[in-house]
């Protein structure tokens, strides 16, 4: 019996053997500039076994050794088959180039996700390529509003760079810049996004199925990685604008080993409103100043040791700053004024991240990066009031300062793990230190005839210390060629002020193949947020507050469950369909009349909390290759929340629930020398509150002079009226030239061309000249009016890239 046992022992160890898997790695990278190459896919050709580059261009692949062919692709590239005799593990490099432009088949879009393939759902990656072909408001590209563009996401107000995904708010997508939080992603109270598309290398988009290495938001991630730079050679690019500038140069340091790139952009709107400010003065005989600008910085640099060793370093710095003033006197003439008065004004605010990232292979199948990061977003306002008697040539001063922000310092260590081709795991952890700063107010009163009664105090909020932990688990998993898993888990640990919260949030997708073309997706996902942003207005605006999760309001919890299809078919298109289902819970909403404005503090006592759900339906029928490309996009959705104290208990539409949303982009290349974009977009509007009765609260009648405090406005419901809807159509035109040095473009845009007057807000309108009888008084008669922002606005760059 022992000798049979043994027998069967060798031969299992015999076969065993015998079938032994050697591995190949290496990175796949552009052949013309060095960037890695993200999602590229290297497979065996004989059995179709394969896996995907990881985010930093790194493939790791088992096969039985032997002759075999291995092919690597990407979207837009040239496929490379290379013939190998596997006997041992091997490092293996793999540089693509473009595809030529020959029939119009280079891909124009540089989506590099093969949507039928994969097993992840609810994401998209953002064509960068095309990005600045397609038209924006005043020329400026900007990645956010083209996510605008896409199914599941609606815009905020006209004009602005705000997202909302499937029905979340503004403060539930979790932005990242080279994996670093940014807080405040706008720019000039949200018409610019803070991400510069000259140095952006790739950008996703995540609305559900979330992967387990994700976590800190409810609804959306967008990923956006910088460009790494150019290994080859130097290569940079510059634009002016109506009301920008920017410069892009990147390159190598060291041929091969260390690349640099670098990008900066400024807007001079202060500039350009100076001879109109000088004009209003001189009309007016006044002194006003005013003006607003934002400038912003990118660098990276990144030196590879060797093939198993890398180090990346990124920053970027960016600043928004406004300011006005006036001076002015109590005479009607100067001769005869006693007093003079000067008041000054300014705010400014922005985001300063850093992140420093070291990749090493330990073992042909283990890939690590380690990280430190560190995030920085503030807010500052000052106001300043002075005053001088003639006379006796006293002064006196009123100074106001208020100050609020937020600061994390995270250090990271995660995995990517290739033990065999049906399993690609990633596992890491991380550990974030934040410090909040909910707001600080400084008041000043300086005089100089009364110095005993100077006053200089400084109030607020106290500084708050949170310490965050978080791991994460997931295995892609191929069962077979036609099913594929990815299961997971990502485990938030908060603590603050004492309170200790554990969120686990399991993370599940499924994919099976139907047919070669055709897949159908399902996936579940919980995401758990552990800070609330205290906003009182619609848009984003800097005085937003973002503050942690306490005891009485607990951490919000999302469950998203979604199904869905995805088809590739003929002439490069691709279609996909999905249906969600998220319920929130832990939200909160500001009661009415609360504010936030001047600090946070006792907050607790000016919110709400309640839940909310939404639903829908998304379609995208998509374009990546050829000349023509773009997509089609609509999405069917419902959003609604529910408050015991609010609205009566009753559950009521979202801000920003819109049933309908549609959207059609496309760009067409003509020639080397010119192409054109275009985009078209529908949605129902926006939900608002509005009044539409009034009861006294006083005998006092109406007056010609304006509105009495006698009367109150009676509120049927939150969010009981719907805004018109909004359309709008834009195009552009860019012309190339090939120069001596290199290609001139002049870009022409026109946004909203037929002139839609989309409502920015209604307001009502009293009509004095038309009264009627109500209850013995004369009443005037009013009209809800909508004010429009944003008619017909043409725009011309020029760019020439070197």
């Amino acid at each position: 019996m022992k000798k049979n046992f043994l027998f069967l022992l060798l031969c299992i160890i015999s076969i065993s053997l015998s079938a032994q898997r050697l591995t190949i790695s290496g990175y796949i990278s552009d052949k013309e500039s060095g960037e890695r190459l993200m999602n590229a896919n290297v497979y065996n050709k004989a059995n179709l076994q394969g896996t995907i580059a990881n985010t930093y261009g790194f493939y790791s692949l088992s096969q039985v050794k032997g002759e075999i062919t291995l092919v690597a692709s990407f979207i837009g590239y040239q496929t490379k088959e290379i013939k190998l005799n596997l006997q041992n593990d091997v490092s293996l490099n793999i540089e693509l180039e473009l595809q030529s432009d020959e029939l119009g088949e280079i891909t124009v879009s540089g989506n590099a996700i093969n949507k039928v393939e994969e097993t992840q759902m609810s994401m998209t990656v953002l064509p960068i390529q095309k990005l600045k072909t397609l038209p924006v408001i005043l020329g400026e590209a900007d990645v956010l509003k083209v996510i605008q563009l896409l199914p599941g996401v609606q815009s905020g107000t006209e004009g602005t760079s705000g997202i909302y995904v499937r029905g979340g708010g503004a403060d539930q997508n979790l932005f990242l810049l080279d994996g670093v939080p940014v807080y405040n992603a706008s720019h000039l109270l949200g018409f610019f996004s803070v991400f510069n598309p000259d140095a952006i290398k790739t950008v996703k988009l995540y609305k559900g199925g979330f992967p387990a290495r994700y976590g800190g938001r409810l609804s959306s991630v967008i990923d956006v990685s910088m460009k790494d730079g150019n290994m080859k050679k130097f290569k940079g690019d510059f634009s002016i604008g109506l009301i920008s500038s920017k410069l892009s140069f990147e390159g190598p340091i060291i041929k091969d080993k260390t690349s640099f790139m670098v990008s900066a952009r400024r807007t001079y709107v202060d500039i350009l409103a100076q001879p109109i400010v000088a004009f209003m003065n001189k009309q007016e005989d006044a002194s006003v100043k005013m003006g607003a600008y934002f400038h912003d910085f990118n660098l990276k640099v990144n030196h590879i040791f060797s093939d198993r060793s890398r180090l990346y370093w990124s920053g970027y710095h960016g600043r928004d700053k406004g300011h006005g003033g006036d001076k002015y006197d109590n005479g009607w003439d100067k001769k005869i004024a006693t007093n003079e008065y000067e008041d000054k004004f300014g705010l400014s605010w922005g985001n300063t991240i850093s992140s420093l990232r070291w990749n090493y292979l330990l073992t042909p199948k283990l890939f690590s990066n380690t990280t430190l990061t560190y995030s920085k977003y503030f807010f500052d306002i000052e106001s300043q009031e002075l005053s001088t008697n003639l006379v006796d040539k006293t002064e006196e001063e009123i100074y106001f300062k208020y100050f609020s922000g937020i600061e994390d310092i995270t250090a990271k260590v995660d995995f990517d793990f290739f033990p065999t081709p049906n399993h690609a795991i990633k596992f890491g952890t991380y550990y974030t230190s934040h410090h909040f700063t909910p707001g600080v107010s400084n008041f000043k009163n300086t005089n100089s005839a009364f110095e005993e009664m100077d006053t200089d105090t400084s109030y607020g909020n106290r500084d708050i210390y949170a310490h965050e932990l978080s791991s994460f688990f997931e295995d892609d998993i191929t069962i077979t060629n036609k099913l594929k898993i990815n299961a997971g888990i990502h485990l938030s640990i908060f603590n603050v002020d004492n309170e200790t919260f554990i969120r686990p949030q399991p993370r599940l997708a499924l994919r099976y193949k139907a047919k070669d073309n055709w897949s159908i997706k399902a996936s579940y996902s919980r995401m758990a947020q552990h800070v609330h942003l205290l906003a009182t207005s619609g848009i984003n605006l800097p005085t937003d507050l973002w503050v942690p999760v306490t005891k009485k309001y607990e951490p919000p919890i999302s469950d998203q469950v979604a199904v869905g299809t995805a088809i590739n078919l003929p002439f490069h298109l691709s279609l996909t369909l999905e249906g969600f289902y998220k319920d929130m819970k832990n939200l909160i909403a500001y009661k009415e009349g609360a504010s936030f404005m001047g600090g946070g503090a006792d907050w607790e006592s000016k919110v709400e909390k309640g839940h909310g759900w939404s639903y829908g339906v998304e379609f995208l029928l998509e374009k990546t290759v050829g000349k023509t490309t773009g997509w089609i996009g609509y999405t069917w959705s419902k959003t609604e929340h529910q408050f015991d104290n609010i609205n009566f208990g009753k559950a009521f539409p979202a801000k920003y629930d819109r049933r309908h949303d549609i959207s059609v982009v496309f760009t067409h290349k003509f020639s080397d020398k010119f192409d054109i974009g275009g985009t078209w977009v529908y949605g129902t509007g926006n939900a608002v509150t509005l009044s539409f009765s009034q009861y006294p609260i006083s005998e006092i009648p109406y007056s010609n002079s304006g509105y009495w405090n006698n009367n109150v406005n009676y509120y049927e419901g939150r969010n009981n009226y719907r805004m018109p809807a909004y359309h709008r159509m834009d195009l552009g035109m860019n012309f190339h030239k090939q120069k001596k040095h290199g290609i001139r473009t002049w870009s022409v845009s026109v946004y909203n061309v037929y002139n839609q007057l989309n409502p920015f807000m209604l307001q009502w309108k009293y009509d004095y000249d038309n009264m009627y009888s109500l209850d013995y008084q004369q009443v005037p008669k009013k009209r809800l009016m909508k004010l429009s922002i944003f008619p017909i606005i043409p725009s011309i760059s020029y760019s020439y890239k070197f």
